[in-house]
C-alpha cells in the first residue's frame, strides 16, 4: 500500500516508522528538514521537504496515487491538516485521515459535512487517549482492554504476578478445562520480548499475557487467575490537560472525581468547566499535600499532566499510598519500560494509540476492528 504522511512530528513520525514496518511504501512530507532526516534514520520511506497544503508538494509526493492520505501536522496545525486532506482527496488519493483538535468537528452532523467534502475520517489524540483511561477504569484488573463486536470477544492483558495458578505451568496444562472457561493465550511479553506462544511454551512469573475470550468468561478468568475487578468509585486525575479534562467529563456524573491543577489560572478556568468535578490547585509532587487532598482513599489514580517524569513520579506515590488502579500518560518512548517495571498499572502514550487507530485504514475493508 502507498502512504502519505503529512507532518513529522512525534504522530506522524511514530506513524511512519510501525507503517515502514509493516512493508508499506511510506512518503511522509514536513517543512523540517531536521525532523525529516530524524525520522528517516529510523524508518525505510522517501522524504519531501515542503508545506503540506502545498498542491506542488502534495504533487512530487505523488498523491494522486496514494491509497492512504494521513494528515498529522502538531494539533496546533489542525487547519493545515484539513486543507491538506481535502486537497489529497481532490487530488485522487484514495482514503484521507486528518488529526484535529478541535471535538467540535467530531459531532455526528460535522462529521458528516467533513465527509461529504471529502475526508473520511478525522482523529482528535487526546480524546482517543481519555476514552482509552475511561474504558480501563471499567476494566480495572487488565492493564489494556479492547471489546470487539459487543463483547462477543475481548482482548484482555494481564500481568502474572507471584502466586498467578498459570506460573511454571504450559500452555496445553492451563486449558479450558482447568481453568473452567474457554479462553487462549495469543500472545505474551516477556523481557521486552513478544512470544506467540504454542502448547509446549511456559508461563513465568513477570509475563504479561494477552488472552482473548468475551466478557462473561473474562470475568471469571479474573477470578480464577486470583485477581478481582476493583469497583472504582472514586478518582483522581492530576492534570489539567485536555486529556484530564476529556477524562473528567466523561466521569463526572458517576464518579467522585478530582482533579489536580498545579496553575491556579488554569485551576479557575477548569472549575467553571467541570462542575461536578472537585478542581485542587496544588502541586501534584507534593506528598503532603495530596495525602491531605485524600490520595490514599482513591480507587484509582491517573496522572495526565505535559511531563512524562512528573507522571511515573506521582503514580509511584500514588501506588505506594494503596491506590488500587494506577494509570500514568508517558509520551516519552524511553520511559514507557522504566515506568511498567516499576509497578504503573497501565502507560498510555498518545502517539502509539493514534497510531494504532490509524493503522486500521491498511487493512481490508472487511476488518471491523
Amino acid at each position: 500500500m502507498k502512504i502519505v504522511v503529512a507532518g513529522a512530528g512525534e504522530v506522524g513520525s511514530h506513524l511512519a516508522k510501525m507503517l515502514s514496518n509493516e512493508r508499506h511504501d511510506i512518503v511522509i512530507i514536513d517543512e523540517s528538514q531536521e525532523r525529516l532526516e530524524r525520522v528517516s534514520e529510523d524508518a525505510d520511506l522517501i522524504t519531501i521537504q515542503g508545506h503540506p497544503s502545498s498542491i506542488q508538494t502534495l504533487m512530487k509526493a505523488n498523491v494522486p496515487s496514494a491509497d492512504l492520505f494521513v494528515a498529522v501536522s502538531p494539533a496546533q496545525e489542525q487547519d493545515v491538516n484539513i486543507v491538506s486532506a481535502l486537497l489529497a482527496k481532490k487530488l485522487g488519493a484514495k482514503r484521507v485521515t486528518a488529526r484535529i483538535n478541535n471535538e467540535e468537528y467530531q459531532t455526528n452532523e460535522n462529521k458528516l459535512l467533513f465527509t461529504e467534502l471529502g475526508i473520511d475520517s478525522m482523529f482528535y489524540p487526546e480524546k482517543i487517549a481519555a476514552l482509552e483511561v475511561v474504558n480501563l477504569l471499567g476494566h480495572s484488573s487488565s492493564s489494556e482492554y479492547v471489546d470487539f463486536s459487543g463483547g462477543k470477544l475481548s482482548l484482555s492483558v494481564f500481568r502474572l504476578d507471584a502466586g498467578s495458578p498459570f506460573i511454571d505451568h504450559s500452555i496445553v496444562e492451563m486449558n479450558e478445562d482447568v481453568v473452567g472457561v474457554p479462553f487462549r493465550t495469543v500472545a505474551i511479553e516477556r523481557n521486552e520480548q513478544t512470544i506467540i506462544p504454542h502448547g509446549k511454551d511456559i508461563y513465568r512469573e513477570g509475563d504479561t499475557i494477552y488472552v482473548i475470550s468475551n466478557v462473561v468468561n473474562t470475568s471469571r478468568l479474573v477470578e480464577f487467575c486470583g485477581m478481582t475487578d476493583i469497583s472504582i468509585e472514586n478518582v483522581m486525575i492530576l492534570g489539567g490537560s485536555k486529556v484530564g479534562v476529556r477524562i473528567a467529563l466523561e466521569l463526572q456524573d458517576r464518579l467522585g472525581v478530582k482533579l489536580v491543577e498545579y496553575n491556579a489560572e488554569k485551576a479557575y478556568r477548569l472549575a467553571a468547566i467541570l462542575d461536578s468535578t472537585l478542581i485542587i490547585n496544588e502541586d501534584g509532587r507534593d506528598i503532603e499535600a495530596m495525602l491531605e487532598e485524600g490520595l490514599q482513599s482513591m480507587d484509582a489514580f491517573v496522572a495526565v499532566t505535559g511531563r512524562s517524569e512528573t507522571n511515573i513520579l506521582t503514580a509511584m506515590i500514588a501506588k505506594k499510598m494503596g491506590v488500587k488502579k494506577v494509570i500514568a500518560e508517558v509520551e516519552n518512548l524511553n520511559y514507557i519500560n522504566l515506568a511498567e517495571s516499576i509497578g504503573i498499572d497501565t502507560i498510555i502514550n498518545k502517539k502509539q494509540v493514534t497510531a494504532s487507530n490509524i493503522f486500521r485504514f491498511t487493512m481490508n475493508t472487511d476488518v471491523q476492528a
